[in-house]
């Protein structure tokens, strides 16, 4: 498939067959196109919990969704035959920082936030997550990202054994696509035009 035509097909899917699962080689791609993605420093800090095992799905649907009857959202998700969840670690930038050829040995808290003004490990791997998206759509698939509920993360850390070096910072599902996948009600919103957003040479005030 051609690049372009992977970007202009990306969306989230939010329904899956669960009877065709990922093949095996496939997976393994979504995850070597991971781990391609840029980081700072070449730091490379990320890591990435693959649940692909009925049971191992089925618990982490119980530890994040929380008790009661699962709504339509979560009916057609939970068909997903796979689950990768892109975690981030803050000490493997401080420590990759802290090298001599980049020299950043504060490690205090005022120092963190003098020099990272943002939180790059969350941002590479959020970029590993697009590769994954993207990628899931060259191979025929369907993938979603979405987030782990704040007060739903703890149990999901002790349901998983994540240490505390690392977080999710979201879930990308993916499987074929089923016959209940249905596009968000938000896309009627539109999508804002480039001159909407773009601004060259300087920020230039809307109208």
């Amino acid at each position: 498939m051609e690049f372009a035509d992977v970007v202009r097909r990306r969306r989230m899917v939010r329904d899956y067959d669960p009877d065709r699962p990922v093949p095996p080689e496939v997976r393994e791609r979504l995850l070597a196109h991971a781990v391609r993605a840029p980081s700072a420093g070449f730091t490379q800090g990320w890591a990435f919990l693959v649940l692909e095992e009925p049971a191992d799905r089925e618990l982490f649907w119980s530890v994040t969704a929380g008790p009661g009857a699962p709504d339509a959202w979560l009916t057609r998700m939970r068909r997903a035959p796979l689950l990768v969840v892109p975690l981030s670690s803050k000490d493997a930038y401080l420590d990759r920082y802290a090298e001599p050829d980049k020299g950043w040995t504060d490690r205090d808290p005022a120092g963190v936030a003098a020099r990272w003004p943002v939180p790059y490990w969350d941002v590479d791997a959020g970029m590993a997550a697009l590769m994954v998206l993207l990628t899931a759509v060259d191979e025929g698939l369907g993938a979603c990202f979405f987030g782990v509920p704040a007060e739903r993360v703890d149990p999901f850390r002790a349901a998983f054994g994540i240490p505390g070096t690392h977080r999710p910072v979201g879930v990308v599902s993916v499987g074929y696509p089923g016959a209940d996948d249905r596009r968000s009600p938000s896309l009627r919103r539109g999508r804002r035009a480039l001159e909407e957003v773009v601004h060259r040479g300087r920020w230039t005030p809307a109208g």
